[in-house]
């Protein structure tokens, strides 16, 4: 019978593994070496300097960017300017609109007395006649230092932005669709309408209408 062999100092036994057991051992080896690849010859090496030219390029991007952002800000700033000033002069033209609103219904009051003192021929209406005159032209003196303006359009061609129609009489006299008689008088200030003119609109007459005017100036007359 041979002896059973020493085993010799020092010497490190490796476990033996079962056939599954070495596979599965590959295995994962082969997965680890994959995912821990070598590492890059270049990892680790300090990055590379941009030269004169790329950096030149690159100052020279960023002035242009700059210098469009500076036109914007100079164009908002222009445009601000503007709507500034635009903003001033209309508050200065119309700040006082609403005012001149609340004279007007005494300039028309004024008007009414003035017509209606026309009708009196008395001595003592005709001083009092004089008197309201006097305030309706100081009045409107006033507003027209103001840039308030009078509109009367008396035979103009009936225009909606300065006219307000209430209402149509035949009138042969005159062309169609014009103003002849103005039942309140409009308002500009600085050309910007305040009140527009209440008028009646002139229309052709029918044949009716021209018929009976006809017979009316006929009888007119023979008076």
């Amino acid at each position: 019978m041979t002896p059973p062999k020493k085993k010799s100092r020092g010497a490190v036994e490796s476990p033996t593994l079962e056939p599954g057991e070495e596979l599965a051992e590959a295995l994962r080896e082969a997965s680890e070496s994959v995912s821990d690849p070598a590492p890059d010859s270049a990892e680790g090496e300090p990055p590379v300097e941009p030269g004169p030219e790329e950096k030149l390029e690159a100052l020279r991007e960023e002035l242009g960017q700059a210098q469009d952002r500076l036109v914007r800000l100079q164009a908002e700033f222009e445009n601000f300017r503007r709507r500034s000033l635009k903003e001033r002069q209309e508050s200065l033209q119309y700040g006082h609109q609403n005012l001149v609103k609340d004279l007007l219904a005494t300039v028309d009051n004024l008007e009414r007395a003035i017509a209606h003192s026309a009708e009196d021929a008395s001595a003592s209406m005709e001083s009092v006649l004089q008197g309201v005159e006097l305030v309706q032209s100081d009045l409107l003196g006033a507003l027209g230092k103001h840039g308030v303006r009078v509109v009367e359009p008396i035979k103009e061609s009936f225009d909606p932005a300065f006219h307000e129609a209430m209402g149509q009489v035949p009138d042969a006299s005159v062309e169609p669709n014009s103003v002849v008689q103005v039942l309140q008088k409009g308002y500009l200030i600085n050309d910007r309408m305040l009140r527009p003119a209440r008028v009646l609109v002139a229309r052709e007459p029918s044949k009716d209408e021209d018929e009976a005017e006809s017979a009316a100036d006929d009888e007119a007359e023979k008076k």
